[in-house]
């Protein structure tokens, strides 16, 4: 947490949970991932953190976004976004929502099998359309594999069948998987790419672009590469597999570009034990995962987690409020707290700008939603 996150809290007195967003993080995030790819367009990842203030911001950047809904398309359209640089990047649409996308003028979409293209020719006449190709997710922490991509030979096919039904063959793409901590997984995605890229120029296709997805991580319990080191991996990688012949690249981050903007901080609602020679403390914080902690499912995302407390710590296993036996947050990772907490205590969650308000849109139980505050 910065001085001026910390100075917000102390200052503010927000109730809790909340969330704070530092946007200056968010410009420096940007810039990074302009350094780092400079060749490449930004299509920001908007499901990460629809925020007004994360879009209008990176709108003023220069950003593009990527979208997976009418309201997405809304939300960047209300920022001042131009549909021009607007990708319907979700492979899963209703034809009358890929209507409405192209009536507001957005022309670039995704599709991974032959239902959906015929969906896009029929509702967006026209467009360019890109294929997302399945991809190993090896190496990252919230993998997004099966259900999204098509094997790399449909996708050749399916894309050389868009000019007979009056769509713009445009290019591929693929994701390497969310949080993804090694730089070198691109490279194997890239090669199936540019074979595509090959087998459809011979048959008369020229490809334009590879869409490089997200998977850019935050840096959460463990370190992780700088993006300047992801950047020269992805170049070298697409150097190597198309030679002189380099397309348009796009990548599409979210993570990487609000995650570490943000923290949370929550109450402390209960600390128990379930018998008296429970070696672990039960600690039970006014924020769980049906409050904006999805993430923690299968315990994928370790938050830092942190106590304004000092002194000696000990085991816990940390949950959310709910009546519902699976807002546990962490029990087998090793999270300690000082053993001098006590109800009432505020903790801190790092690096929780990203994928939490959009899971913070419910009322389970009655708990409302938590706010979210954005400051510069």
């Amino acid at each position: 947490m910065n001085q001026k996150i910390a100075r917000f809290f102390e200052e503010e007195q927000p109730a809790t949970p909340c969330l704070v967003v530092d946007l200056n993080v968010v410009a420096e995030n940007y810039a990074a991932m302009r350094a780092a790819l400079p060749d490449s367009d930004i299509f920001y990842a908007v499901k990460a953190n629809p925020a007004q203030d994360v879009l209008k911001l990176l709108v003023e950047l220069g950003s593009s976004f990527d979208v997976a809904s009418p309201a997405e398309i809304d939300e960047v359209l209300a920022a001042g976004g131009r549909p021009a640089r607007i990708s319907y990047g979700n492979t899963i649409k209703k034809q009358r929502d890929i209507a409405y996308a192209y009536q507001k003028g957005v022309r670039l979409y995704a599709f991974d099998s032959e239902a959906e293209l015929k969906k896009i020719a029929e509702a967006a006449p026209g467009s360019r359309v890109f294929c997302r190709i399945l991809t190993d997710n090896d190496g990252a922490e919230w993998p997004l594999s099966r259900k999204f991509g098509c094997a790399p030979e449909m996708a050749r096919d399916l894309l050389a069948r868009a000019p007979k039904m009056g769509l713009k063959p445009y290019g591929i793409s693929f994701h390497v998987g969310s949080q993804q901590t090694d730089p070198g997984q691109w490279d194997r995605a890239l090669e199936a790419a540019a074979k595509i890229f090959r087998d459809l120029a011979d048959r008369g296709i020229d490809l334009d672009m590879v869409n490089l997805g997200g998977g850019f991580p935050t840096r959460y319990l463990k370190d992780i590469p700088a993006m300047s080191i992801y950047g020269g991996k992805i170049f070298d990688a697409i150097r190597q597999r198309f030679g002189n012949r380099i397309p348009r690249t796009i990548i599409e981050p979210g993570r990487g570009m609000v995650g570490n903007a943000g923290v949370i901080r929550s109450e402390v609602v209960l600390i128990s034990k379930k018998s008296a020679n429970d070696n672990k403390r039960w600690v039970y914080l006014d924020v769980g995962k049906f409050g904006g902690l999805a993430e923690t499912m299968n315990e994928a995302i370790k938050y830092p987690i942190t106590s304004e407390r000092g002194g000696e710590k000990g085991p816990v296993i940390l949950a959310g409020p709910t009546c519902d036996s699976e807002d546990v947050l962490y029990e087998k990772t090793d999270y300690q707290l000082p053993l001098n907490l006590e109800i009432g205590d505020m903790l801190t969650i790092h690096s929780t700008g990203a994928y939490t308000m959009t899971y913070a849109s419910t009322s389970f139980n009655g708990f409302a939603p938590m706010k979210a505050y954005y400051i510069r």
